[in-house]
């Protein structure tokens, strides 16, 4: 009897440890199996970053050379005007990214376009200033060639002046111009070139404007060698019965008659 119960134990504790091996195989062939698919679903590729602390896996950025800014500088020759327009650093975004921020742009550009007033200069403005720049011409033109006349048909009668002629007074009239017309510029024969430099109009309403320049005046001199005067040279023009009149102007360097 004891032999047999013997026996019985033996084979119950051979059960047993048959059991937990099983149960053992199982647990650790659930194990590896957990831990291969963690190693398969952590492992990065190439150049992706695992945040540990969020779980969360990025894709990296395209590395990209680094853009210099630019400056680009506009000049209108019409009136002197400049715009600047200058480009910073671009920095390469997701496809996604650049195309809200392009709708983005272009909605609220749209939108400025709408509710901001145009910079664009009218072409009737640019015509008047022009019209600034031609009669100022003709002026001096009319000066070059010492004919009063033409000269007198140009500007106002209360014409006044600030010129180096008049040793710092204001001249008032057509008198005081009148005497170097009639006894110096009517009298030379000599050919008289002058230059209109960097003419700014700015327009006073309507009937009214002013434009300023550098006046360059090429000539001969008594020995027959060339020669070039500089003056600075302010003009306000009115105009009245729809023509332009110089009621005012100022003078700074040279004189107008030219020097032997």
């Amino acid at each position: 009897a004891s032999m047999m119960h013997r026996q019985e134990t033996v084979d119950c504790l051979k059960k047993f440890n048959a059991r937990r091996k099983l149960k053992g195989a199982i647990l650790t062939t659930m194990l590896a199996t957990r831990n291969f698919s963690a190693r398969s679903l952590l492992k990065k590729p190439d150049g992706v970053k695992i945040n540990n602390k969020a779980n969360v896996v990025t894709s990296p950025k395209d590395p990209t050379p680094a853009l210099e800014p630019q400056t680009t500088v506009i000049h209108n020759p019409a009136d002197g005007n400049k715009e600047s327009t200058e480009s910073s650093n671009t920095t390469i975004e997701d496809e996604d990214v650049k195309v809200a921020k392009c709708t983005e742009n272009a909605n609220s550009k749209s939108q400025s376009h709408e509710s901001e007033p145009s910079h664009f200069i009218p072409s009737s403005v640019q015509s008047r200033k022009q019209e600034i720049i031609k009669v100022t011409e003709q002026l001096i033109e009319a000066i070059n060639n010492g004919d009063f006349e033409a000269y007198t048909k140009i500007c106002d009668p209360g014409l006044t002046s600030f010129e180096p002629e008049a040793l710092g007074n204001l001249v008032e009239g057509m008198d005081f111009h009148r005497f170097y017309f009639e006894n110096a510029l009517s009298k030379s024969n000599k050919p008289i070139h002058t230059i209109i430099l960097n003419p700014h109009v700015h327009l006073i309403g309507e009937d009214a404007a002013c434009i300023a320049y550098i006046r360059l005046t090429q000539y001969m001199d008594g020995s027959g060698m060339p020669k070039t005067m500089q003056s600075e040279e302010t003009r306000v023009w009115h105009r009245h019965d729809g023509k332009w009149q110089n009621v005012h102007f100022h003078r700074s360097g040279s004189p107008t008659v030219p020097l032997n």
